[in-house]
């Protein structure tokens, strides 16, 4: 019997312990006690409202009680609905803490913006606070005598604030800084002056406006460093150079090919000729015969033209000695 009573009496404190942390689960009495000697007003019932919400009083709790703190007022509604929105509140509240230490424009609507636009806000600010300095990757250009330049910048930009919804990225900032580069470079008359005065390249390019539409603010473009590239202008004109000898080389070729065929069919009507010229020297003797035949030949005219041919063949052989 006392056995069984002892164990009645675990039993009792066990579900009494599990009893009292499921009702402080429920009931964050320790942790509305904590928001009530922090300065925060928030009641019970609000945070039980919160689990059942599915939204973490803890998280809530903690970041009114560093903004109540840092001298910000802040709504546990809005820190809600931020929080229901997949936001990470705790960093929205270091932000606007930051920001109002710094003395810049910066509500909780806007910080919420920029969290749920996928940007780091709290990085943003300090951003503002301090500039970063951004290093472009090599940028190559030619300057009109033809000499390639190999530039490299220091890009120093700071966070804007307003701009950082919808606002483009760094890449975009590079891109406009490169092609900024580029035009400068390209528009100089020759490559010594740029090397005299890689200044102008960033007064150039400064002045052109390129963080309009970005979520940066520039604030100076330095050239780090310019290296002398290749000789473009001269490999332009070799190349120019080797394909006119190609294409000469072509032409000639062409006409050579079209003398040969020329002289091929030259050969084929002379042999054509010859083949003609020896039927017809085949058909003189049936010709004859047939005038003998006929009596239209007789044999001193046979006579007389052997003569004639002897005397040709004479004179040939003489002309030829």
């Amino acid at each position: 019997m006392e056995y069984t009573m002892d164990a009645m009496i675990i039993v009792w404190i066990a579900v009494s312990i599990v009893g009292l942390v499921i009702f402080l689960w429920f009931f964050p009495v320790t942790l509305w006690f904590q928001a009530l000697i922090s300065g925060v007003r928030i009641s019970l019932i609000q945070l039980v409202l919160m689990r059942w919400r599915g939204v973490s009083p803890n998280t809530i709790v903690m970041a009114m009680v560093t903004g109540t703190k840092a001298g910000l007022t802040l709504y546990a509604n809005e820190l809600e609905a931020h929080y229901l929105a997949k936001g990470n509140v705790p960093k929205v509240v270091n932000a606007l803490i930051s920001a109002d230490k710094a003395n810049i424009s910066l509500d909780f609507k806007m910080a919420a913006a920029i969290d749920l636009a996928g940007r780091d806000v709290f990085e943003a600010v300090q951003m503002s606070v301090n500039p970063k300095v951004i290093n472009t990757p090599p940028v190559t250009a030619v300057a009109k005598d033809g000499i390639q330049l190999i530039a490299k910048a220091r890009v120093t930009v700071r966070a804007n604030i307003k701009q950082l919804v919808g606002g483009a990225g760094e890449e975009t900032v590079l891109a406009r800084v490169g092609e900024g580069i580029v035009s400068s470079i390209g528009s100089a008359e020759s490559h010594k002056s740029v090397l005299e005065n890689p200044d102008s390249i960033s007064k150039v390019v400064l002045n052109k406006g390129l963080d309009a539409g970005t979520a940066f603010e520039i604030l100076s473009i330095d050239i780090a460093d310019i290296d002398i590239g290749k000789n473009i202008g001269a490999v332009l004109q070799m190349d120019q150079a080797e394909a006119d000898k190609n294409i000469a080389q072509a032409r000639a070729e062409e006409r050579r090919a079209m003398a040969v065929a020329l002289e091929q069919e030259m050969k084929a009507k002379a042999q054509e000729a010859r083949a003609r010229v020896i039927e017809a020297e085949a058909e003189v003797p049936l010709a004859m015969a047939e005038a003998f035949r006929n009596g239209n030949l007789g044999i001193m005219d046979y006579y007389k033209m052997k003569n004639i041919q002897a005397d040709t063949e004479m004179r040939e052989n003489i002309a030829k000695q």
